[in-house]
């Protein structure tokens, strides 16, 4: 009722569940689209995403450092790509900070593909954590 008021609130849906059976729908078992109801779904805007390719964490990475008055060489952006299509943007945007700190303390104020490497040695990204944490490794900081 309340989707189809006058003021109906802007909801969002994030899913990937394919064709699959609507919840509360046992024992029949209705299968939709995404587990959404025939109904509902008629009413949605779907909006499909795609992942970034390299050139646009690239260009992330720029915006990101002009933003934050780091200087990165083309190489270390580069870098940063490839460490953002490896495990995600995120990280990579968080690299840029500590990669900063590591160039200033060798003398220099850009940032380059070493200093990169560096500290993503020093750091986790959340996939590695995660199967860190599953492997036998991990076991210990899980007691």
């Amino acid at each position: 009722r309340s989707l189809e008021s006058p003021i109906a609130p802007i909801v969002v849906f994030a899913t990937n569940r394919g064709i699959t059976t609507v919840r509360g729908t046992e024992p029949n078992g209705i299968k939709a689209p995404h587990g959404i109801p025939i109904d509902v779904l008629d009413r949605m805007l779907i909006i499909p995403t795609l992942p970034y390719t390299v050139q646009e964490m690239i260009s992330i990475c720029q915006i990101r450092a002009k933003t934050e008055g780091l200087e990165l060489s083309e190489d270390a952006l580069r870098m940063l790509g490839a460490v953002g299509k490896k495990s995600s943007l995120r990280y990579a945007i968080q690299l840029m900070t500590p990669a900063k700190l590591v160039a200033e303390t060798q003398g220099r104020d850009q940032i380059l593909p070493e200093d990169i490497s560096q500290v993503d040695d020093l750091f986790l990204d959340g996939k590695a954590s995660a199967q860190m944490l599953l492997s036998s490794e991990g076991a210990s900081f899980m007691k």
